[in-house]
């Protein structure tokens, strides 16, 4: 999978809103996708980082993880709410981290604060060849 495979699937998995028209529509989060490069002593395998950018109130639509994706969440700034699988619902200040397994449930993604943005470095390790490494709900 290329570099824009990646950037369309996180622009339609999860459709950032640059300009927030209705508010009867949940604000959503900014993807951007920073590197993807196979794993040269683990054929088969890719490393994958993400940057994340929550304004504030925003929240990802709950969503899987491919099968094959292992992954790393590290707050940058601000505050993510977060609930994996059947696990609690857990507010990561900057700082701190937490990882998920492969084909994770994420309950819940979202900004902690309604007032200030948020940020998150997500870096995945998955098949080279996984065909989707986020599915949302449908709603």
């Amino acid at each position: 999978m290329t570099i824009r495979t990646v950037l369309i699937a996180c622009s339609l998995i999860l459709a950032p809103l640059s300009a927030h028209a209705d508010p009867a529509q949940p604000l959503r989060e900014a993807v951007k996708p920073i590197v993807r490069q196979p794993i040269p002593n683990i054929p088969g395998k890719s490393l994958i980082s993400l940057e994340v950018d929550y304004p504030p109130g925003a929240k990802s639509v709950p969503h899987h993880h491919g099968k094959s994706a292992f992954i790393y969440a590290y707050v940058l700034s601000g505050a993510i709410r977060s609930q994996v699988n059947d696990g609690p619902a857990k507010v990561y200040k900057a700082g701190e981290t937490w990882f998920e397994p492969p084909g994770a449930y994420h309950k819940v993604s979202e900004n902690a604060s309604d007032t200030e943005p948020a940020r998150l470095l997500v870096v995945i390790v998955a098949d080279t060849n996984e065909p989707a490494l986020t599915t949302p709900d449908h709603q």
